[in-house]
């Protein structure tokens, strides 16, 4: 393994393993819908589930979302080696399209819909490998607007 694809894949361990432990912490410690606010009316950690994609469009989905999380999956691993070594900005990217991309898709497979907790009350629930994947996408549309 060469050192971008242990960059990448860092990247990605992270996310994971950060979306997964904030998850498992809002299952052991909340119920379902149950809702606290941190700063009240404008942050809450509210548990809830999405069986939808992003800010829960699609919902009932699971199925088709889990198979296109599967394509993401196979189509960055496949691209890798097409990232050039200078580019970290494409690499760190990367790296959190797939950890985000896993993250939830280890939701679906395990509980049939994602765990949301992040609620800012003027925003859809969302999770850290949501964050994770639209981070990504903002910075892959200003690295190829760039090109």
């Amino acid at each position: 393994m060469n050192k971008k694809s242990i960059f990448i894949c860092s990247i990605a361990s992270l996310i994971v393993f950060i979306d997964q432990l904030t998850k498992f912490l809002i299952k052991q410690n909340f119920q379902l819908n149950e809702s606290i606010p941190i700063i009240n009316n404008i942050f809450h950690l509210t548990y809830i589930t999405n069986t939808g994609s992003a800010f829960g469009l699609f919902k009932r989905l699971n199925i088709v979302l889990m198979v296109f999380s599967i394509i993401v999956i196979v189509v960055v691993c496949f691209s890798l080696k097409k990232i050039k070594d200078d580019e970290e900005l494409l690499q760190l990217s990367v790296g959190l399209l797939l950890g985000g991309t896993i993250g939830n898709l280890i939701d679906r497979l395990d509980y049939g819909a994602v765990i949301d907790f992040i609620d800012f009350r003027i925003w859809p629930v969302f999770n850290i490998a949501d964050s994770a994947v639209t981070i990504s996408v903002v910075l892959l549309i200003i690295l190829l607007w760039k090109k």
